[in-house]
């Protein structure tokens, strides 16, 4: 069984920043690629970023790119979401997400019915 906790979230102002953690209980957390979404009220789930097992890809949805970036450290089996330049419209429940599948090198997906273990989710919210 794999539980994802996140942590990080919180009010902000537009143009802040904040980073949010993503700790995966279980073995083999390195094999697998790491999601993150979001949900905003009355809004579907919806892709933020992906990390490749093998941390050298990310892939991030056009609303967020250049803004945030996704790292991880598989030692600590922690995924991170650094967020900079926030704005009102990121506003949304947060969420990590973990790939069980043992994908080639560089292969990701984007929808979360791709996904198999989720966390609770952490509340971020930017003042305008």
């Amino acid at each position: 069984q794999v539980q994802l906790v996140e942590s990080g979230g919180g009010l902000v102002q537009a143009g802040g920043s904040l980073r949010l953690s993503c700790t995966a209980s279980g073995r083999a957390f390195s094999a697998y690629n790491m999601g993150w979404f979001r949900q905003a009220p009355g809004k579907e789930r919806e892709f933020v970023g992906v990390v490749t097992w093998s941390g050298d890809r990310t892939v991030y949805a056009d609303s967020v790119k250049g803004r945030f970036t996704i790292s991880r450290d598989s030692a600590k089996n922690t995924v991170y979401l650094q967020m900079n330049s926030l704005q009102h419209e990121d506003t949304a429940v947060y969420y990590c997400a973990i790939d069980r599948v043992l994908r080639r090198r560089g292969s990701i997906i984007t929808i979360p019915l791709g996904y198999d273990y989720w966390g609770q989710g952490t509340q971020v919210t930017v003042s305008s």
